[in-house]
């Protein structure tokens, strides 16, 4: 890639191949998503997530969440989940976060609903770090002129999909011993977790 940032259509198919490579390489791109424009990184390249905190200016020990292209990539990435999680996933895609084990340790993993950061994280093996694409403390972007404004030659591609829809992030769960444990309140209710994980939507 050049030095200089590459905005690009988003629903374009040459966009999405391009932003794939980009991650591929170990550069950052920046993604719309269903709530606001994210920062992506290949957590299978050695580096990518430190300039991805980097970028961002995120504190070491802060978390970045998953994006993942769906449930069975997730399964394919060896992540655990017992018969709760499992149900909690019909909700994907959509707005929420569920935390989940694999090799002794925890992340936070959603499918987001957007068909363009699907099939740029599919591209990329079906998971990606993604995190709000703006710097620490600073607000969201919300469109593609403000991600580059906010993040500038530090990403290498942009895809552009017009105004994002913004709105409310998504909830955060974990299950322990069966029990839903709600981390942040967001998009999805207590109420529709509880018959979610009772089987009846």
């Amino acid at each position: 890639m050049s030095g200089r940032t590459a905005i690009a259509p988003a629903r374009d198919a040459a966009s999405i191949r391009m932003a794939a490579a980009a991650l591929a390489a170990g550069h950052l791109v920046v993604i719309p998503t269903d709530t606001v424009y994210g920062l992506a990184a290949d957590p299978r390249v050695s580096g990518a997530e430190e300039r991805l905190r980097a970028a961002k200016g995120r504190e070491p020990r802060k978390p970045i969440p998953i994006l993942a292209a769906d449930a069975s990539a997730v399964a394919a990435a060896g992540f655990a989940m017992d018969e709760v999680e499992r149900r909690l996933a019909a909700l994907w895609p959509g707005p929420l976060t569920i935390v989940l084990r694999k090799a002794g340790a925890t992340e936070g993993i959603r499918v987001p609903d957007h068909p363009v950061a699907r099939s740029v994280i599919g591209e990329c093996g079906g998971l990606l770090r993604v995190t709000s694409a703006n710097r620490s403390g600073e607000e969201p972007a919300r469109t593609a002129a403000e991600a580059e404004a906010a993040l500038g030659a530090r990403v290498a591609v942009i895809l552009d999909d017009g105004p994002s829809p913004g709105g409310t992030p998504s909830t955060v769960v974990r299950v322990d011993d069966g029990r839903i444990v709600i981390l942040r309140e967001g998009a999805i209710t207590r109420e529709t977790l509880e018959k979610t994980a009772r089987g009846a939507r």
